[in-house]
This record gives C-alpha cells, sequence and structure tokens, in this order.
C-alpha cells in the first residue's frame, strides 16, 4: 500500500524535522528535501498530495533569497508557504499550530492518514524483495537499535539471503554479545557469524589513552574485521545499513549546516563494490524503534540507551586495561539493573558508569587498599545539545555504591556526576 506523502522543501527553516514529525504524527507520511528540487525528482515522488515550503533564518544563501524551482510552482499540487516570501510563520502554540497543519494536510490536500508501522514494514519488504532479487546482503550487526531492526526487517523480507556479522570486540556492555546470538541465530534464524576480536582490539589499545587515538584504533580495526569477514563469503552483492533519517538530515543542506558526516558503514574497500540497502533511512528514532516492536524484537534491544561506537572503551578512562575494562562492565550492569528495579528505566535518558585510570586509599578487609573509584552519569536530553542530571534519590546511590563496593573487584568508592552539559558533556571522553 502506497502512503500519501505530503514533501517539505527546505527554504531556511531550522524546524524541518519538527514538522515532519509532526504530519507523521498525524498518519501521513513526510520527506524533507531541497528546496532546488528539480522536476524529474519530483515526479518521482510517489503520491505526493502536498507541498509546505518552510521558510525560515538560512533563507539567504551566497547573498540570495532562495526560492524553489519552476517545477514545484507548476506542479498543479497544493502549496502552503510558512515565512516565505512575506508568508506568516507557522505558529508556535500547540493547538493553534496543529489547527493549521492538519488544515493543509487533510482539507487542502485531502492526503489519507494510511502512514503506519505496519505499512511502512510492508512496503520496505517489497521493495527489499524487488532491490536484491535472488542476491546476498551482509549486515553488520552491532545490538545496536538501527542495526538490529535492519536485520529483523531484512530477515523478514529474505531470510536466509541475508548474513550477519557480529564483530565482539570486547567493549560491549555485560549480556550484550550473548543476546545478539540468542535472539538473531537462535530465536530468528538468522545466519550470523560471530566474531570474537576481543583479545585482537585489547592488544591494539593497551598503553593508549588519547581518547581520540582509542576511537580511530576502535573504528578502523572494526573495518578490518568486518572486511576479513565478508572476503570469506561468496556472492555478497548488497551491505545492509542502518542508516536512519537524522543522519541524512543532520549531514546539512544548502540552508542548514551540517551537525556531522553522513557516512557510510566508514571507508570498507571500494574493490568490494557493495550496493546500499537502507530500509529506515527516512525514519525518525521513535519510528525505527515502534518497527522494531512490530517486528518482535525484545524491548530490552528495542529501547536501549544511546551507547558511543567505541562503547566502554570511552568509558574505561585513559589506557584500557583489562581489569578496569571489567570493572567498568560489572559497574553499569548494576547501575542499570538497579535503575530498572526502581523505576529509573526508560524515565533517565542515559545512565551509565566511568572509571578513570586513577586510585585512592581506602579500607578492604582491615587493611589500607588503593583501588579505583567509579563515576555515576545519569542525564536528561531532548536532542543532545544540552543535558540536565537526573535527581537520583540519595538512599538509592547509597544502595548502589554497597553493591558496587562489595561486588565489584578493585573498586573502593563510587563518585555520582552533577555536572551539566554544558559545561560537562555527556560521555567523559
Amino acid at each position: 500500500m502506497k502512503q500519501d506523502m505530503i514533501l517539505i522543501l527546505d527554504l531556511g527553516s531550522e524546524e524541518n524535522p519538527r514538522l515532519a514529525r509532526e504530519i507523521r504524527a498525524m498518519g501521513v507520511y513526510t520527506e524533507i528535501h531541497p528546496h532546488d528540487i528539480s522536476a524529474a525528482e519530483l515526479a518521482a515522488l510517489p503520491n505526493v498530495k502536498g507541498i509546505i515550503l518552510n521558510g525560515g533564518v538560512n533563507r539567504v544563501v551566497d547573498g540570495v533569497e532562495i526560492d524553489a524551482s519552476a517545477a514545484v510552482y507548476g506542479s498543479g499540487l497544493p502549496l502552503w508557504a510558512i515565512d516565505h516570501k512575506g508568508s506568516a510563520p507557522l505558529a508556535a502554540d500547540g493547538k493553534t499550530r496543529e489547527t493549521a497543519i492538519r488544515d493543509f494536510v487533510f482539507g487542502t490536500c485531502k492526503a489519507e492518514a494510511n502512514w503506519n508501522t505496519d505499512n511502512f514494514i510492508a512496503d520496505q519488504i517489497e521493495l527489499i524483495r524487488r532491490q536484491v532479487g535472488d542476491k546476498k546482503v551482509l549486515l553488520a550487526l552491532s545490538g545496536g537499535v538501527d542495526s538490529s531492526v535492519v536485520a529483523a526487517l531484512l530477515i523478514k523480507a529474505i531470510g536466509d539471503q541475508l548474513t550477519c556479522v557480529h564483530v565482539n570486540h570486547g567493549l560491549l556492555r555485560k549480556g550484550e554479545p550473548e543476546q545478539v546470538v540468542q535472539v538473531f541465530r537462535e530465536e530468528m534464524g538468522a545466519n550470523l557469524v560471530y566474531v570474537d576480536a576481543v583479545d585482537r582490539f585489547l592488544d591494539k589499545l593497551a598503553g593508549v589513552a588519547e581518547p581520540e587515538r582509542k576511537r580511530k584504533i576502535i573504528g578502523a580495526e572494526f573495518i578490518r574485521v568486518f572486511e576479513e569477514e565478508a572476503r570469506k563469503l561468496d556472492g555478497i552483492q548488497f551491505l545492509g545499513q542502518g542508516t536512519i533519517y537524522p543522519d541524512i538530515i543532520e549531514s546539512g543542506t544548502k540552508t542548514v549546516k551540517a551537525v556531522k558526516s553522513h557516512h557510510n558503514v566508514g571507508g570498507l574497500p571500494e574493490d568490494l563494490n557493495f550496493e546500499l540497502v537502507e530500509p529506515l533511512k527516512m525514519l525518525f528514532k521513535d519510528e525505527v524503534r515502534a518497527c522494531g516492536v512490530a517486528l518482535g524484537l525484545p524491548a530490552s534491544m528495542v529501547y536501549r540507551q544511546p551507547f558511543p561506537g567505541p562503547g566502554l572503551g570511552v568509558r574505561c578512562l585513559g589506557a584500557i586495561t583489562r581489569d578496569r575494562l571489567e570493572a567498568v562492565r560489572e559497574s553499569d550492569a548494576i547501575l542499570r539493573e538497579e535503575f530498572a528495579r526502581n523505576g529509573l528505566e526508560g524515565k533517565v535518558w542515559q545512565y551509565f558508569t566511568a572509571i578513570p585510570d586513577l586510585k585512592s586509599v581506602g579500607v578492604r578487609d582491615n587493611k589500607r587498599a588503593d583501588e579505583w573509584c567509579v563515576i555515576i552519569r545519569a542525564v536528561n536530553t531532548v536532542d543532545a545539545m544540552t543535558a540536565t542530571v537526573e535527581n537520583v534519590p540519595f538512599d538509592l546511590l547509597q544502595h548502589i555504591t554497597a553493591r558496587i563496593t562489595a561486588e565489584v573487584k578493585g573498586v573502593n568508592r563510587v563518585l555520582f556526576d552533577l555536572t551539566p552539559k554544558p559545561t560537562g558533556t555527556i560521555e567523559w571522553e
């Protein structure tokens, strides 16, 4: 079933993602495109019912106020100019704003509210089968939300034509590699190649304290391991990828400065010559999670907290040692267990432990003991640009401290980070 579409053209607004999400929340599919979309590009988009010319503060590019192409104005489709060429901005007030959007989408454009998770999954299965045919797809399955949902969708679409590669670099949280194997190999019947590369990664990282260098080693080594596994497989023509809509939006447009570069799995050799399969590239994160639920993934995987690409490598501060890395993993598991038990799971945006390469004197078995300290970080944010600290009950912090100091080897202190962003960042490295 093809969904009706409302097209948002970026004419300088910084609120394109918000507007797109508001329209999708009404059950109508929408996409954001550059202001100078061509006639051919416009004609290639299915079921466009109307176009929003979304102007704003970035409307002047190279000294000239931008405008939509003649193809847009001559399309015969309903047009709504917002903060463009003298038209009024969209109201900030919730009810007034929603009424205005509804009037255009349903009243003027006569769009149907047929955008939902089940329809999206059905459409993507059809599109994947059409793109892939009888060929094979390779997917790097980290266990994160995006790669897990892509894997579940590809399994449903093409079954054993998909091969998933899960690289355990030793920097995942407690139980995560085991969960990936259990869910995808045992429960979903996926072709899953599990690569135990723990020693390989930790040997490369030995003695490396500089955070950016650690990141580069982890990223480069992952690509090498994945490439080695890819070369062992015959007939792979496609590479599955968990690109989502914010990745594309954050890459910037002609009027919006890039937040971060959007990269495909990061530097695979060109002679592998894969064609990309990116079925989630038009979804926002909450829509990706909804798909994961509909596809039968466990809640612990679908609602997994944001987790940095280098994993616990940037929470074992300074040069990584195996014993301190294990202390990070165990203390993090205790924190997550206690937050879940006390109703904070899902309420707090992100929480984790970090351990600096620093020892302090304490008392263990009635003797002086030089051991590490664990830092607890618990923050809330909307956009990760700023963050506030969660007011964790003091008695819970005392209980977590007692557990960590009793159960985690080599730790004699627990500290709670009270710093918002700014001046702190969410992660410590």
